[in-house]
């Protein structure tokens, strides 16, 4: 029973918790203060229900002390009796609560399952064989005793389970958890099967398909139980694991990882996170590292042997324009592979990207002047809305696409190589049409034709010639390895520093080169970057924005964004720029305004 409460001279040591109520307001981050009842069993991160301006909500305990709560409501129940995080978890939430410009309740419940977690007996697994000696046998080792190691990425390529494997052995082998995130729920999938198959029972998919009452089992046994291996997508970069030894992040530099809804959180910055806080081992893995992590200084193991298929760079320059798709070489290519029975892929880019144009009259690539970005065939730039004419180096107003949809594609090959030669994946053809998203289905190539790579190199965004080259190395790396195999660029831009790399095999330069100029125009990683979105006319708001903002931080804006007004806000640090807006957009999002906050965008 607690001590009675105010006795002169008593020393009062009723136990008091610090809530944060789950309402999507900023006005609530820094939680209220109630009494617990003797009878109730509390901790951080335990869900409980207390009474809010005259009714009961639930909300997430952040703090536990004692004192005079003699004043203070008292909390009505508690929800489940697993805590959703501890101290350590909390301090990344927190930290995301600020970098996402989120309200801190918001950030918390990702953290939670969908149902209410109850406690059950951990689960039993059996002893594990290392037979396999690990890529990275450091990291391995400091997972397995509990030990921090530097964040590293690991060249690698798919399939990944062999790899994943024999790093996560040796944790799981000493009863550590190791948790493993996807960018794809197919891939995560797939993973899943795989290491299911090596580890049994205690490798689980944790993914947005699973039912809200199976992943609240799959939370509660990887909350409880260590040992576990947990495999899934992004939104368990902050679920509690029990006795987490390693992170493993999958292909990190892929778009699936970052959430395009407010919050809009980066999983790979969340495990980077967590790792420096919790201090577990965290492994990136990919072909491609992205900036983020070199400018970051993470370790890049070393290439051993060249990482993709050859490459032959197709200039398409030198063919008279108006012509097919497909220049004559690629043509000649897939017609002999295709002919000797060996497997072609025909790659084009997926639908949301717009074609490459030249200009019939010339073959000059059209470009927009003002940012250099390849307009569409209309006559707006899709980058900066400028005005786009005639081609700029003969006046011809003629376009002709370098690229074309897969069933475009298709149409033409099976005019030129017989009927039902070309077809989509899974239709049993020699000759596969496929799109991005198709990668992650197929099998080995003899040959790869990349059909429009000019329209990857120009995308409207400041990351086109990263993701692009992140695209066509995946394309070149389905093509195996052996005599004559070989992955062929169409291109008008062969001396690009992307084909280059692409063609040497080696992306280095290429990389430093890129975070260079990152740096000198102001773009993440090199600077941060904020885009604010509102629902409303931009008058009111855009004054108070600039207001609230420190000295040294740029606004750009408003600019019509369809029917919303969009700001860019940029600096070389943002931490104080992020907390002076939350009760900004509290303030707006009151007034009936709908804010989006993207924090550091992929697409500008």
């Amino acid at each position: 029973m607690g001590p009675h409460r105010g006795d002169a001279g008593r020393v009062l040591t009723d136990r008091i918790v610090q809530v944060v109520p789950e309402v999507a307001a900023f006005a609530v981050d820094d939680g209220f203060a109630y009494r617990v009842p003797d009878d109730m069993s509390v901790e951080v991160g335990a869900i409980v229900r207390v009474p809010l301006g005259g009714r009961t909500v639930r909300g997430y305990v952040t703090d536990v002390r004692t004192g005079d709560g003699d004043r203070l409501k008292t909390v009505k129940t508690r929800s489940g009796d697993l805590p959703v995080f501890d101290a350590k978890l909390l301090e990344t939430l927190r930290w995301a609560a600020i970098h996402y410009v989120a309200p801190l309740a918001a950030i918390l419940a990702k953290a939670s399952p969908p149902n209410l977690p109850r406690r059950r007996k951990p689960a039993s697994y059996p002893p594990i064989d290392v037979a396999e000696p690990s890529p990275l046998p450091s990291v391995s080792d400091a997972g397995a005793a509990g030990r921090h190691h530097r964040s590293v990425f690991l060249s690698a390529r798919a399939p990944w389970a062999a790899t994943i494997g024999a790093i996560a052995a040796p944790v799981l082998a000493n009863g550590r958890s190791v948790m493993v995130l996807a960018p794809t729920l197919l891939e995560a999938g797939q993973l899943h099967a795989d290491l299911g198959g090596v580890f049994g029972s205690r490798a689980m998919a944790a993914t947005s398909a699973l039912s809200a009452a199976e992943a609240t089992t799959t939370w509660v046994r990887g909350a409880t139980t260590g040992g576990s291996l947990l495999i899934g997508t992004r939104e368990m970069a902050l679920w509690p694991i029990s006795d987490l030894g390693l992170a493993i992040v999958v292909d990190e530099a892929r778009r699936g990882f970052k959430d395009k809804a407010t919050p809009t959180v980066h999983a790979r910055d969340l495990i980077r996170r967590r790792s420096a806080v919790e201090r577990f081992p965290a492994v990136f893995t990919g072909s491609v590292p992205s900036l983020e992590l070199i400018h970051a200084g993470l370790e890049i193991t070393p290439v051993r042997h060249r990482p993709w298929s050859l490459v032959e760079v197709v200039d398409r320059n030198v063919e008279p324009p108006g012509g097919s798709v497909l220049g004559q070489s690629a043509a000649a290519a897939i017609k002999a592979v295709a002919g000797r029975g060996g497997d072609v892929l025909v790659f084009t880019h997926r639908r949301v990207y717009a074609a490459a144009f030249r200009c019939v009259r010339c073959g000059e690539l059209r470009r927009c002047a003002q940012c250099g970005s390849g307009p569409d065939e209309g006559d707006t730039c899709r980058r900066c809305g400028s005005q786009v004419g005639p081609c700029s180096n003969c006046g011809g107003a003629r376009f002709q696409p370098l690229g074309a949809g897969a069933g475009r594609i298709a149409e033409e090959l099976n005019r030129r190589f017989g009927s039902r030669r070309a077809g989509a994946p899974g239709e049993g053809t020699p000759i596969v049409v496929a799109t991005e998203r198709d990668l992650i289905r197929l099998d080995e190539f003899d040959l790869a034709v990349v059909v429009d790579a000019d329209s990857l190199l120009l995308r409207p965004t400041y990351r086109s010639e990263e993701d692009a080259l992140r695209l066509l190395v995946r394309v070149a790396q389905q093509v195996g390895r052996g005599r004559g195999r070989r992955t062929m660029v169409q291109t008008s831009f062969p001396e690009h520093p992307v084909i280059e790399a692409l063609r040497r095999g080696d992306t280095s330069a290429f990389l430093g080169d890129a975070l260079e100029h990152r740096a000198r125009d102001g773009f993440p990683p090199a600077a941060e970057l904020l885009v604010i979105e509102t629902s409303t006319p931009a008058e009111g708001i855009d004054a108070e924005l600039r207001a609230a903002l420190d000295p040294g931080v740029a606004v750009l804006g408003p600019a019509p964004a369809g029917d919303r007004s969009r700001w860019l806000v940029t600096g070389p640090e943002l931490r104080s720029t992020r907390i002076r807006l939350r009760p900004l957009v509290q303030r707006w999002r009151d007034g009936g305004v709908t804010v989006r906050v993207d924090a550091d965008p992929l697409d500008l």
